[in-house]
């Protein structure tokens, strides 16, 4: 029998495509940035980057997001020139090389969100949930793409300043009706929410959100996690990202038990297999 967490917004349309969620789904994690926590510096080289794509397709990747602005904490700001300059060719060489893959742009820019789009990818990935830049909601509408909103205050440069919650399962569940709503209410019809993990959020907090997570399932949409190699594991476990697999693994297996329908990840291989066990779990 198939578990209920999983049976909740089954499908995702993307381009023509129906995507079946009933069985979650990984994104893998392709940063184009030379500072993201884990993987900075290690894809600038297309070769490098044309190769783990295509571990990640072999690995059973149903997603790859592509980001060429650094959203950890702290990171620097640049320009949507540079942003630009960094994520266009590689979704167009993805495309090229990859003509089936479903490709996610991560950017908060309608400017970036539009070209990339225009270059083939099929989603869009906001790490401000149209907070960060007030036109990419009806941008987003009109190039009638999915949309994952995620929820975060201010930005990578301030979010560890703002922490004070009173109720932090409370404010999710506000600002993501208010989100729908006004995403629905401009026409955008196939949404993801995010809650969010290491965005404006203390270790405990982190831990306290994914304790609750199934909360979220109010809402009626998928839920992407974003938990792979962040700092709430290492931290806790007081290693370093390149150590945290195993951590993740463990984040991984609770966040689906709680109802959540796509793994953002860097391993894409070890994401599957959670996936895999977890579901036959549950059908038994």
């Amino acid at each position: 029998m198939q578990s209920k967490l999983f049976s909740a917004n089954k499908t995702l349309r993307v381009q023509g495509r129906i995507i079946d969620l009933s069985f979650p789904k990984v994104m893998g994690i392709l940063n184009v940035t030379p500072d993201s926590f884990y993987d900075g510096g290690k894809y600038n080289q297309q070769t490098a980057l044309l190769k783990q794509a295509e571990k990640m397709l072999a690995e059973g990747a149903d997603f790859m997001d592509v980001g060429g602005y650094s959203s950890r904490p702290g990171a620097t700001d640049i320009s949507i020139e540079e942003e630009l300059s960094r994520v266009i060719p590689v979704i167009n060489n993805l495309k090229k090389e990859f003509p089936s893959a479903i490709i996610s742009v991560d950017t908060f820019r309608s400017r970036v969100a539009q070209a990339a789009v225009g270059e083939g990818a099929e989603l869009v990935n906001d790490i401000s949930g149209g907070q960060l830049d007030l036109t990419m909601v009806e941008t987003v509408a009109s190039l009638r793409v999915p949309y994952i909103a995620m929820h975060m205050r201010g930005t990578p440069q301030t979010m560890n300043q703002l922490t004070d919650y009173d109720n932090i399962i409370k404010e999710e569940l506000d600002y993501f009706h208010q989100q729908v709503a006004q995403l629905k209410s401009a026409g955008v019809t196939d949404i993801i929410i995010d809650p969010g993990f290491g965005f404006a959020k203390t270790t405990e907090q982190n831990f306290e959100l994914l304790n609750h997570l199934e909360t979220l399932s109010v809402l009626e949409k998928p839920i992407l996690v974003g938990l792979s190699r962040k700092s709430m594991i290492w931290r806790t476990l007081k290693t370093n990202p390149e150590s945290a697999l195993n951590g993740s693994t463990v984040l991984h297996t609770l966040a689906l038990l709680k109802g959540a329908s796509i793994l953002r990840a860097h391993d894409v291989k070890e994401a599957k297999e959670v996936i895999a066990l977890v579901c036959y779990q549950r059908q038994k």
